[in-house]
């Protein structure tokens, strides 16, 4: 049962584990990963990874939002970078809003200016737009109200909302739009993702462990590894009350056609 890990920060793990996750996906049947970045020494580090595995790995550059805002010149450094390693980016990610930093500084009596945040993914989804670029987005519940609404203004419509959550009202703007969301493995403990398995479409969605963030259930006390993906899939399927070969190369499919990967990854 071959799958694609469609979000993961391999730049997180230390190089021995990375090289060890890069070892083992043959055996672990993960057939590729999508390597997302936070800024610019993270698109480094994601890019000397994918020359390890240029066939397995494929990178996304961009600037996490959930950490301080970069200067003026730290900002147009990271753009001039990704703009020399254009060919070698796969999509502009990871980008959005900073919701739970926004959260945590509010529920400690402070007030959060997110106006900054929101000119900061304005840039570059009018990169992704000008290089023909899909985006992965972090951009939950509210916030990812304002992402539509950006998508909408600069016409992208290849949008992947990484372990999204929101409201219905939110879930339905998204499926008209075509936008996709990748589901982790806290499928199999949080009802709140189970619901959301249940209502969206499996053709606009992916898997993803965005590794190495920590899961609880089943993997308490394991290192996030791509291969938790089967268990994601398996929930998937019993969720949609479809087949495990069926779910899974549905999955494996609308991952491919969403990044465009190469024909021949098999």
């Amino acid at each position: 049962m071959s799958a694609i890990d469609a979000h993961i920060h391999l730049d997180m793990y230390d190089e021995t584990s990375a090289k060890l996750i890069l070892a083992e996906m043959k055996a672990s049947q993960v057939l590729a990963l999508i390597a997302v970045s936070r800024h610019l020494d993270s698109c480094k580090i994601t890019n000397h990874l994918k020359s390890l595995a240029p066939d397995r790995i494929f990178a996304a550059y961009g600037f996490h939002p959930e950490q301080e805002l970069p200067t003026t010149d730290q900002l147009e450094a990271l753009i001039d970078w990704m703009h020399e390693h254009i060919d070698d980016m796969i999509a502009v990610g990871e980008i959005g809003l900073p919701y739970y930093t926004r959260h945590e500084v509010e529920a400690a009596g402070q007030s959060f200016d997110v106006t900054s945040y929101i000119r900061l993914l304005e840039r570059f989804l009018q990169l992704a737009a000008q290089w023909d670029k899909p985006v992965v987005l972090h951009a939950v519940y509210e916030d990812a109200d304002i992402a539509c609404a950006l998508l909408a203004k600069y016409g992208i419509k290849r949008a992947h909302f990484h372990w999204f959550k929101g409201s219905n009202e939110t879930v339905e703007r998204m499926i008209g739009a075509g936008y996709y969301i990748s589901i982790t493995p806290d499928v199999l403990y949080e009802e709140e993702i189970r619901t959301l398995v249940r209502n969206y479409p499996l053709e606009l969605m992916m898997v993803e462990t965005d590794g190495p963030w920590p899961f609880e259930g089943p993997f308490a006390g394991e290192e996030t590894h791509p291969r938790m993906i089967h268990a994601v899939i398996e929930q998937i399927a019993e969720l949609k009350g479809k087949s495990v070969q069926d779910t899974a190369a549905i999955l494996f499919q609308n991952t491919n056609h969403f990044y465009n990967l190469p024909g021949e990854l098999k």
